[in-house]
């Protein structure tokens, strides 16, 4: 068991299942139904695995250098060798998925993949760091509203909204590792502004994303909207207040992160119960 719990563990298990969740719930919120609602998890799924795995096999170096005792591949619970061939294997896997949707979604998937990979060499290293993130953010919403019969056209504002969501999430996400990056030679933007201009970042554009949920669709914002809007507004703050607290004491801020996950949550389920994604 020491292999497949080592290959759960790198492929950073939470934030994938909260992406895969995530597409679920907006196919469901489209119009999908249990198959194709399914296809949609199924084919996410894959590029998180894809994504997660390429980054661990990647970062093993720096990991062991840094002590990072929450890596497998730092450990040894896992070999290098184990990560990478799952890692090409979710890759590949991905566009094949993606084509049981037609070809519109499956290029949208792809492209998203290969963003992300793009983030995880040689884009996370650089100023351009947060790029990947909003693209492939974007495009998952695309990819959902596509992957429907006759592949309608995905309005505008989903697709800014997914952006904005995806950027926010960069600045939080890599929050937690900020010191053990510098020391490693990362330089991606999180790193050239800071922790606490990171954290205001992560929080305003989340809020952002927020607001574009609710007031880009046409016709006036329900109540649930506005109060999808109030809990951003609670969540966020207490998130970047929690992480802030983190770091002053030398722990890892993850707080900010989790909030970025709980508002994701609360903009799908603003999607699912408006019924207005398409």
């Amino acid at each position: 068991m020491r292999t497949p719990w080592g290959l759960l563990r790198a492929s950073h298990p939470e934030p994938g299942a909260a992406v895969t969740a995530v597409a679920v719930l907006l196919a469901a919120g489209a119009g999908h139904d249990a198959g194709g609602a399914a296809l949609v998890g199924l084919t996410v799924l894959a590029t998180q695995l894809a994504v997660g795995w390429t980054n661990d096999w990647i970062d093993a170096t720096r990991d062991k250098a840094v002590g990072r005792g929450d890596k497998p591949l730092a450990t040894g619970a896992v070999s290098r060798r184990a990560v990478g061939v799952a890692g090409v294997a979710a890759a590949l896997a991905t566009p094949l998925v993606g084509l049981t949707l037609g070809l519109p979604a499956a290029a949208a998937i792809t492209a998203a993949l290969a963003s992300a990979l793009l983030y995880n060499w040689p884009l996370k290293l650089t100023p351009a760091s947060v790029l990947p993130y909003a693209f492939s953010f974007a495009t998952l919403p695309a990819f959902v509203i596509l992957a429907l019969p006759g592949a309608p056209r995905p309005p505008l504002w989903i697709v800014a909204a997914g952006g904005l969501l995806g950027a926010g999430a960069h600045f939080a996400n890599v929050l937690p590792d900020l010191d053990d990056d510098e020391r490693t030679g990362v330089r991606g933007l999180p790193h050239l502004i800071g922790p606490a201009w990171s954290r205001t970042a992560a929080a305003g554009l989340l809020l952002a994303a927020t607001l574009t949920l609710v007031f880009g669709p046409p016709g006036r914002p329900s109540w649930y909207g506005i109060a999808a809007v109030a809990a951003a507004a609670v969540v966020l703050p207490v998130g970047w207040y929690t992480g802030r607290l983190a770091s002053s004491r030398g722990a890892r801020p993850v707080a900010v992160f989790r909030a970025v996950l709980v508002v994701a949550l609360i903009d799908v389920l603003l999607l699912v119960t408006s019924g207005r994604v398409v």
